[in-house]
């Protein structure tokens, strides 16, 4: 908590006050082609705005076209060198997801780098097209999948480069929140059990759960990828859209703890690009030092349930 308030530095050298700028400083990404799900707004927008600023060619994947041209634009203004292109992607439709993989499998790109970053939080029960609650659907689900479909374009990547894959999936600090069980199995979509703030912290358990079974296999296989998790910080930004009133008591309550964007993009960046982590994996990243999650996340056979019945769920909506 005490280097939360002062900022002050962890082992890697940077802590909760550094920014993405300042963790990517000298570092150059002009080999690189990466994927920022959610780039087109909030920590997302910035992530994919330093990652072009250190020359990395970057995919915004978003939902709204017209925000993610927006994006593009915007930082094309203060850099007109980046390489920014934009492709539709809606995490909460597999359909979509599965569109997604192939449109940018037919453009035969490389594809060093995976951010996991879109997400949405708090949201009022609702099932997407697939019949799967929305956040467990748009949160986890999604990325999965996408990371599934995409996973041989990586190591097709690093083994014709020589150069480490890379995957970062956001995950939360309310993972440590979520049902008692850690995951509903067997109520994933139930509506009478559905509480918001459980949901979401189900959902953010599951990207940490997801990362670690991903790294092992990858680390069984041999695969020169790594997979790890982050927790951004505490930002407001439009994923708190439905948080209402309770939230805004709260952040006013702990003001010094809250992060502006480029602070809160600044341990996805560092992951994604920073020579130190060369070889790093399955593990998880608070203020761009490794910290312990909790118990359940780092729960094998959890894991290992999840991945099935994450599989389960999408063959079932392909079927339908």
């Amino acid at each position: 908590m005490l280097k939360l308030i002062t900022g002050r530095l962890g082992p890697s050298g940077f802590g909760s006050a550094s920014t993405a700028e300042q963790v990517t400083d000298g570092i150059d990404g002009s080999n690189l082609t990466a994927i920022v799900t959610g780039g087109a707004s909030g920590i997302g927008l910035e992530t994919a705005r330093v990652l072009a600023l250190r020359n990395v060619h970057v995919i915004i994947a978003a939902r709204n076209m017209e925000a993610a041209n927006e994006a593009k634009q915007q930082i094309l203004k203060d850099n007109n060198a980046a390489r920014v292109d934009v492709e539709k992607l809606d995490l909460s439709s597999i359909r979509t997801v599965k569109a997604f993989a192939d449109k940018l499998k037919a453009l035969n790109l490389p594809l060093n780098i995976l951010i996991n970053n879109a997400g949405i939080m708090f949201c009022p029960f609702q099932l997407s097209e697939d019949g799967i609650e929305t956040q467990f659907a748009t949160n986890h689900i999604g990325h999965f999948y996408l990371t599934n479909l995409l996973i041989d374009k990586m190591k097709e990547t690093s083994k014709a480069t020589g150069i480490q894959g890379r995957i970062v999936n956001l995950s939360s600090i309310l993972h440590q929140y979520p049902y008692k069980e850690g995951i509903q199995f067997h109520k994933i979509s139930d509506k009478s059990s559905y509480q918001e703030r459980l949901a979401y912290g189900q959902s953010k358990l599951a990207n940490l759960l997801h990362s670690n079974e991903l790294s092992r296999r990858l680390q069984e296989e041999g695969a020169n990828i790594t997979v790890n998790s982050v927790h951004p910080g505490l930002i407001m930004t439009n994923l708190m859209r439905h948080s209402g009133l309770s939230m805004r008591i709260f952040r006013a309550f702990t003001c010094f703890m809250w992060k502006n964007v480029p602070q809160g993009a600044a341990t996805t960046c560092y992951v994604a690009l920073h020579p130190s982590l060369k070889g790093v994996t399955g593990k998880y990243f608070v203020d761009c030092n490794e910290h312990e999650p909790s118990k359940l996340a780092q729960d094998e056979a959890l894991a290992r349930n999840l991945w099935d019945v994450s599989n389960n769920l999408i063959n079932a909506a392909l079927k339908s």
